[in-house]
């Protein structure tokens, strides 16, 4: 759109209005690339024709909480894509991003007055799912909804990758690293029913920009058989010791290696061949126990240790899913990216595929003589420095049809 001139002033000459921005068509076209990018990185792993309810708790998917059915009060639900499409298309949705481990519960008990319409016969709860605030649009300790209308304060909102819920940037007790430095995130909550983290913390974790409160300055050194004036040296020191060459190599003996971000995942370990325990290796020497959120690198999940004893303390705090890199946001996203770029078909090249040979010749060249006159209309808006506007487009491609229907007709002329 663009905005009228006060009658009698030019364009551009300082009106009373404030004058539109004007945008190029390339921002508008990497704009709207990115965010397709975007919605097929998230919607991609997941089907939006049929309920996923058949396929049980699904690993990682796209997932809905619909406030017209469940509204405040209700049982928390969740629905799948296809069904927020099918039988919640009018309804107000909460998008609750991607989640794992769980089943649709489209038309089940927790729907008072909605069948579901792709896949009716389903049980009465899916007593698996896990629910949070999220489901009713809330989230971070704050229980706020996002976007806040209230909420002045511009804040990136980062999923925890334990519990699954969002937090704000300034409500995880340090300020995090830049968006790009860290891959994960485990919430301060989470850190403390995971507290063998933070024997890693020391050795992985991506260390935060600033304390977002003096109150969390202090930290709690832990050291096994350790005495409480080298604890409290080390507390001085900043609880970080340097290990040697010879303690670094032996670290990294013990843990497995990276694998890339990329659609291909590894296996899922269920048990380590490994003599030593990489946990306990770690717990023997100093490390920061702290009340704040950690940042995590890509790639962290495959250091964790997987020994019997380690498996068992996973399966026990229900965290098995951290020794699965597949079970990552970045693994889901890509391969819903890969799926999708592999389903993705050229309509050009569909509707040459359907052509007989004088009809492919001719539509090319249709399409050489328009991408031609185009370019050459386009070059003289360049040249002078003129913005293109609507009906300048418009205007080509009605004198572009009108030559080719003159065209057309000295050649019905010259045949007839």
């Amino acid at each position: 759109m663009e905005a009228a001139a006060p009658e009698g002033a030019e364009p551009g000459s300082g009106g009373s209005g404030a004058e539109e921005p004007v945008v190029s068509l390339a921002e508008v076209l990497a704009e709207n690339e990115e965010l397709e990018k975007e919605a097929r990185a998230v919607l991609g792993g997941s089907d939006h024709e049929r309920c996923s309810y058949s396929q049980g708790a699904v690993k990682r998917q796209a997932l809905y909480a619909c406030s017209t059915c469940t509204p405040p009060g209700a049982e928390p639900a969740g629905i799948c894509l296809a069904c927020s499409y099918e039988c919640h298309g009018t309804h107000r949705l909460f998008e609750l991003y991607t989640k794992r481990n769980f089943r649709c519960d489209c038309g089940n008990s927790k729907f008072k007055n909605l069948q579901c319409k792709l896949l009716p016969e389903k049980g009465k709860v899916n007593s698996g799912n896990k629910y949070n605030d999220n489901f009713y649009g809330l989230y971070c300790i704050c229980k706020r909804p996002y976007p806040d209308p209230e909420d002045e304060i511009p804040d990136e909102m980062i999923q925890c990758i334990v519990c699954e819920d969002w937090f704000h940037g300034r409500h995880l007790g340090a300020v995090p690293p830049e968006s790009g430095d860290f891959h994960e995130m485990v919430c301060q909550a989470c850190m403390k029913h995971c507290h063998f983290l933070w024997a890693y913390a020391s050795q992985l974790a991506v260390p935060p920009l600033t304390k977002a409160s003096s109150l969390e300055d202090e930290g709690i050194v832990l050291k096994v058989e350790e005495s409480e004036e080298q604890k409290k040296e080390i507390k001085k020191e900043g609880g970080v010791e340097h290990h040697d060459t010879k303690e670094e190599k032996q670290l990294e003996q013990f843990n497995e290696p990276s694998t890339s971000s990329g659609s291909a995942c590894p296996e899922v370990v269920t048990k380590s061949e490994e003599p030593i325990c990489k946990l306990k290796e770690l717990q023997s020497k100093p490390f920061v126990k702290k009340d704040t959120a950690t940042f995590w690198p890509s790639n962290w999940r495959s250091k964790l240790c997987t020994c019997e004893d380690c498996l068992k303390m996973y399966s026990e705090l229900e965290v098995q899913f951290l020794t699965d890199e597949c079970d990552t946001v970045l693994a889901y996203e890509n391969k819903g990216t890969s799926d999708q770029e592999t389903e993705r078909r050229d309509p050009l090249m569909d509707t040459l595929n359907s052509m007989n040979r004088v009809q492919q010749v001719e539509l090319i060249c249709e399409y050489n003589d328009l991408k031609t006159e185009l370019t050459d209309y386009l070059r003289r808006f360049a040249d002078e420095g003129t913005v293109v506007k609507r009906e300048d487009i418009q205007h080509f491609f009605e004198e572009f049809q009108s030559r080719k229907r003159r065209r057309t007709n000295r050649m019905q002329y010259y045949c007839s």
